[in-house]
C-alpha cells in the first residue's frame, strides 16, 4: 500500500502559488519548488507566473533534456488527478522531441562566427571614422556603422541569453558581459529578468513587461483602468499626464523609439543598483563601467558639441529600428489580463506573437527574430533554424485552427500604428472629458 500513488486535483495545485509554498506540475507530478526559486538560473519570474499550475510545455520549451533529472529532488510524492494533455500539447511536445533528436538544440550554424565578425568590422569602421577623419559626413556614417553596429551586438547578447553559443557555461557568460555591458550598456542582468518574464507571460497586460509602457504608451483601453503590474510590483497609473501622452502616442511612437535606448540605459542602472537580487551584480556593474568609458571618450573625439550631438543622435536612430522591430512583434498582437497558464503554451504564442516576412538573405538584419512565433514556441532554438521549423510551424498552427500572422515590415507598421491609433482616440475622449469636466 506504501506504493500507491497519492493524488490532488488542479483545483488543490492551485492553492500552493503563495511565495513560501510554491508548487508546479510537470507530465502530472507535483514539485515543491519554494526553496529553489531563488536559485534558479532563469530567475524567479518565470516560475512565480507558473505556479500552482501545471507547466509541462513551458518547461520543455526552456529546458535541455538534461534538466529533467535534477527534477526528481523536487517531487512532491502527489499526482495530478485531472492531468491531461490537449492534442496542441501532443503535437507541440512531439515537434520538441523531434528537434532534440536531430540535434537542432546543439547544432548552432556558424551564425555566430559571422555575427561576430561582422561587429568587429562594423565598430572597426566606426572607429577609424571618427579617429582618423575631419569630415562631418564621415562622423554621421561612423555613427551610423555604430547603431547598426549596435543592433547585432544585441542579437549576439539574445542569443546567447537563451543558449549556450559558446563552448562552456564560462565562456558564454563573457558573451553576454562582453555583447551586454561592454559594448552597449544594457546589462544581460536587466535582460534576463524582463525577457524571461516576457517569455512566460506573452503579452499578458500586468504580467509582461515589454507592454508596460505608462505613461507614453498603451497597446490597449484595459490600460486605462491602472493595472496592477505584478512584475514591477506597483500600479501602471492612467493619470492625466498617462492620458495626455496615449492620446497622441501614434504621433509619438517613432521619435521615442529614436531614443528609447536612453530607457534602457535607465533601466540598467536602476536594476543594478536597487536592492534586488541581481546575479553577478559586481560583473555586471563592471561591463556597464566599460561601455561608460569608451563611449563617451570616443564621442569627445569629435571636434564640436554639435557634431558630439548628431553623432550619439544618429547611432541612436538608426538602433530605434531594432527596437521598433521588437514592438512590431507584440503590440499589435492579441492581449490579455492575468496570469499566463502553463496548459495553453501554445495557444498564448501563436495570438501573443507576430513574425515579419522578409527574404532569406535579410536574416541577418532580423536576427532571426523575424520569426517571432517560432521563436517563442522554441527559444532554445539557434536562429539558422527557425526559417527551416516556419513551415511546420505553420501546419501545426492551421491543423489546430490557431493564428499565424506574419506581415512585410510595412504591413507591421500599419498594424501598430493602427492599434495605438484606436487607444489613443479612446484616451483622447477621457482626457477632453476630464477637460470639460474640471475646467
Amino acid at each position: 500500500m506504501s506504493d500507491e500513488k497519492k493524488y490532488i486535483t488542479s483545483e488543490e495545485l492551485k492553492k500552493h502559488d503563495k511565495e513560501d509554498d510554491l508548487w508546479i506540475s510537470i507530465q502530472g507530478k507535483c514539485y515543491n519548488v519554494t526553496d529553489w526559486v531563488k536559485d534558479h538560473p532563469g530567475g524567479d519570474i518565470p516560475i512565480r507566473s507558473l505556479a500552482g499550475q501545471e507547466a509541462t510545455d513551458a518547461f520543455i520549451a526552456f529546458h535541455p533534456g538534461t534538466a529533467w533529472k535534477y527534477l526528481d529532488k523536487f517531487f512532491t510524492g502527489y499526482h495530478l488527478r485531472d492531468y491531461e494533455v490537449t492534442e496542441v500539447s501532443k503535437d507541440y511536445r512531439k515537434l520538441c522531441s523531434e528537434f532534440s533528436k536531430a540535434g537542432m538544440f546543439e547544432k548552432k550554424g556558424h551564425g555566430v562566427i559571422y555575427s561576430f565578425c561582422f561587429v568587429t568590422l562594423l565598430m572597426s569602421l566606426s572607429f577609424c571614422g571618427v579617429l582618423l577623419s575631419k569630415n562631418l559626413l564621415v562622423h554621421m556614417l561612423s555613427a551610423a556603422l555604430l547603431g547598426l553596429a549596435w543592433m547585432q551586438i544585441s542579437y549576439l547578447g539574445h542569443d546567447s541569453g537563451h543558449y549556450v553559443i559558446m563552448t562552456n557555461r564560462g565562456f558564454n557568460k563573457l558573451a553576454q558581459i562582453l555583447t551586454g555591458n561592454c559594448l552597449t550598456g544594457i546589462s544581460i542582468a536587466w535582460w534576463k529578468w524582463t525577457h524571461n518574464a516576457h517569455h512566460v507571460a506573452c503579452n499578458s497586460l500586468d504580467h509582461d513587461p515589454d507592454l508596460q509602457h505608462l505613461p507614453v504608451f498603451a497597446v490597449s483601453t484595459k490600460f486605462f483602468k491602472s493595472l496592477n503590474s505584478s512584475f514591477y510590483g506597483r500600479e501602471l497609473t492612467f493619470d492625466s499626464v498617462a492620458k495626455f501622452f496615449v492620446s497622441y502616442q501614434h504621433f509619438t511612437y517613432y521619435p521615442i523609439m529614436c531614443v528609447a535606448r536612453v530607457n534602457l540605459f535607465v533601466q540598467t542602472f536602476l536594476l543594478l543598483f536597487s536592492t534586488r537580487k541581481v546575479p553577478d551584480r559586481a560583473l555586471n556593474i563592471l561591463g556597464i563601467l566599460v561601455f561608460w568609458t569608451w563611449f563617451p571618450l570616443l564621442v569627445s573625439t569629435l571636434p564640436n558639441w554639435t557634431e558630439r550631438f548628431l553623432f550619439v543622435l544618429l547611432s541612436f536612430c538608426v538602433t530605434s529600428l531594432q527596437h521598433i522591430q521588437f514592438t512590431l512583434n507584440h503590440f499589435a498582437a492579441d492581449v490579455y489580463v492575468g496570469q499566463p497558464e502553463g496548459n495553453d503554451w501554445f495557444e498564448k504564442q501563436t495570438s501573443g506573437t507576430i513574425d515579419i516576412a522578409c527574404f532569406s538573405w535579410m536574416d541577418w538584419f532580423y536576427g532571426g527574430l523575424q520569426f517571432q512565433l517560432e521563436h517563442h514556441l522554441f527559444p532554445r532554438l539557434p536562429r539558422c533554424h527557425l526559417r527551416k521549423v516556419s513551415p511546420i510551424v505553420q501546419d501545426l498552427c492551421k491543423k489546430h485552427k490557431l493564428p499565424y500572422r506574419s506581415l512585410s515590415f510595412y504591413e507591421a507598421n500599419v498594424w501598430t500604428l493602427r492599434t495605438l491609433k484606436t487607444a489613443a482616440m479612446q484616451a483622447r475622449g477621457l482626457l477632453w472629458e476630464a477637460v470639460n469636466t474640471h475646467g
